[in-house]
C-alpha cells in the first residue's frame, strides 16, 4: 500500500527536477511571453489586423524569416507561434545543427505528413550561420509544404540568405524595442516572476529608464543585467534588496554613454562623423566613431556608412577609398568587436585625409532628376544590337562605329537624340 501511494505521488506531485530548472535559467528565459497578447513591441507586424497576426490566428504560417537586432523578440515570436499552431515545431540552431540534422527533420516530417497530415514547422535560429548548401536543402520542400521554415537571424537576409530560399518566404523586418517597451518588460519582471516575487526589491522610475535606454533596444541585455544586479545587491537589515545606478552599470559592464541607437542621439552622431570626414578633421572623426563603437552600435553599420561616404564624398578624387572602406566592412564581417576597432579607425583617418570630391553624387542626382522628370526616351537605332534579319532591316545597329577600330575620338552619339550635349559629371 505504501510503495502505491509512493508512485502516485510520483506521478501527479510537481518534478522538482523540473522545477530546479526553472528556478536557474535566466531572467530573460523564465519570462519569455508565452502569446501575443504579453508580447512587447513589433506592432507594425504582429498588431491586430497584420497579415502575421491573421497567419498566426488562423494557423495558416507561411515560411519566413524573422530579421532583426538581438534581443528583439524573434525567438519568442516564434516560440509563440509553436505554442498557438497545431503544427508539429521543430527548433534547430544553425550554429550546432548540420545538413544531417536537417535531413532525420524533413524525413520525420514527411512521413507525419503522410501517415496524419500534420504540418511541420522548423524553426531555424541564426539562419544566417548555415553555408548556401546547408541552405540549399531547405529548397525543395518548402517549395512542396513538406515544412513551412521560420528562420531568424540579425543578419542582413539580402547577404545572407540564399535568393531562392528568400523568393519562398516572407521577411518580416522586427526593430530594436523602444525603451518604453523595455521598461514595461522590467517591470513585468518583478510582478510576474516568481522567484522574485519572494523577494522586496526596489528599483526607482529613473533607474528603470536608464537600465532600458543603456539595452541599446535589447530586452535580453536589460532583463540578465537587472538580474545580475539583484543577485548582486546585499539586502538591507529590513530585507529590502534597493537596487542603485553603480551595480547596474556594472552589471552592463559598460559605461553610460549618451546614445541611442534607434532614436536622435544615434542620427545626430553618424552626422557628426559624416561631417568629420568632409571637412578632413581626423581627430574629430576618431572622436564620433569612439562614440558609437563604445556605446554598442554595430560595427557593420558605420563601414556601411563608410562605403557610401567614399564614393559620395571622395570618389574620384582618390579611387582606392572605396576599395579601403569595403576592405573595413569585410575585416568588420570576419573578426566582429572589439578587434575591428582598429580596421575602422584605419579607415577613418583615411578617408579624412583623402581629397574630396562629389561629382559622382552630384552627377547622378542630375541623372535621377532626369529620369524623374523626362520621357523614357528610346535608345538610339545605332546603339541597338540586330539580333534578327527584321531588326537589321529596321536599321538596328546601322552606322554604329566600334572604337578600337579607331584612333582617338570619334564623332558618335550615346546619349538619346531628345539629350544629345547632356552633361551630367562636371569634370
Amino acid at each position: 500500500m505504501t510503495f502505491i501511494w509512493f508512485i502516485l505521488r510520483c506521478k501527479y506531485m510537481p518534478d522538482l527536477f523540473d522545477q530546479n530548472l526553472i528556478k536557474n535559467q535566466p531572467l530573460a528565459e523564465r519570462l519569455r511571453p508565452k502569446d501575443l497578447e504579453s508580447f512587447s513591441g513589433q506592432q507594425q507586424i504582429i498588431g491586430q489586423g497584420t497579415v502575421l497576426r491573421q497567419a498566426i490566428e488562423n494557423d495558416q504560417i507561411p515560411s519566413i524569416i524573422f530579421w532583426g537586432p538581438p534581443g528583439c523578440g524573434k525567438t519568442t515570436l516564434a516560440r509563440i507561434i509553436a505554442n498557438l499552431t497545431k503544427a508539429n515545431f521543430v527548433q534547430l540552431s544553425a550554429v550546432t545543427g548540420s545538413k544531417k540534422d536537417v535531413k532525420e527533420i524533413v524525413d520525420k516530417a514527411r512521413d507525419q505528413k503522410k501517415f496524419s497530415s500534420q504540418k511541420t514547422i522548423l524553426f531555424v535560429d541564426e539562419i544566417h550561420r548555415f553555408n548556401k548548401a546547408q541552405q540549399d536543402a531547405f529548397l525543395p520542400v518548402v517549395e512542396d509544404g513538406t515544412i513551412t521554415l521560420i528562420g531568424a537571424t540579425t543578419e542582413n537576409p539580402s547577404f545572407e540568405v540564399i535568393a531562392p530560399l528568400l523568393s519562398r518566404s516572407r521577411v518580416f523586418v522586427l526593430k530594436a524595442l523602444a525603451s518604453e517597451d523595455i521598461v514595461g518588460i522590467l517591470k513585468q519582471a518583478l510582478d510576474n516572476d516568481l522567484e522574485l516575487k519572494k523577494l522586496k526589491i526596489e528599483v526607482s522610475d529613473d533607474l528603470f529608464k536608464y537600465l532600458a535606454g543603456m539595452s541599446s533596444g535589447d530586452a535580453r541585455t536589460a532583463l540578465n543585467a537587472l538580474d545580475l544586479a539583484i543577485k548582486a545587491t546585499k539586502p538591507e537589515k529590513n530585507g529590502i534588496i534597493k537596487i542603485d545606478e553603480e551595480v547596474i552599470k556594472q552589471s552592463l559592464q559598460k559605461s553610460h554613454l549618451l546614445y541611442d541607437r534607434a532614436g536622435e542621439e544615434h542620427f545626430n552622431i553618424i552626422s557628426a562623423l559624416h561631417k568629420s570626414l568632409r571637412g578632413s578633421d581626423a581627430d574629430a572623426a576618431l572622436y564620433w566613431l569612439g562614440r558609437m563603437l563604445e556605446a554598442g552600435e554595430d560595427p557593420l553599420y558605420v563601414a556601411r556608412r563608410l562605403i557610401r561616404f567614399a564614393s559620395e564624398d571622395v570618389g574620384l578624387a582618390n579611387s582606392q577609398a572605396l576599395v579601403q572602406a569595403v576592405a573595413a566592412y569585410q575585416a568588420c564581417h570576419y573578426i566582429g568587436m572589439p578587434e575591428c576597432s582598429l580596421n575602422l579607425v584605419q579607415v577613418v583617418v583615411y578617408l579624412a585625409k583623402c581629397q574630396k570630391s562629389n561629382a559622382l553624387y552630384t552627377a547622378y542626382q542630375k541623372v535621377q532628376k532626369d529620369i524623374k522628370d523626362l520621357p523614357a526616351y528610346g535608345v538610339p537605332l545605332h546603339l541597338r544590337n540586330a539580333e534578327t534579319k527584321l531588326m537589321k532591316d529596321l536599321g538596328y545597329g546601322k552606322d554604329y562605329k566600334y572604337n578600337p577600330d579607331y584612333e582617338g575620338e570619334i564623332d558618335q552619339d550615346y546619349l538619346p537624340i531628345e539629350l544629345k550635349g547632356k552633361k551630367y559629371l562636371n569634370s
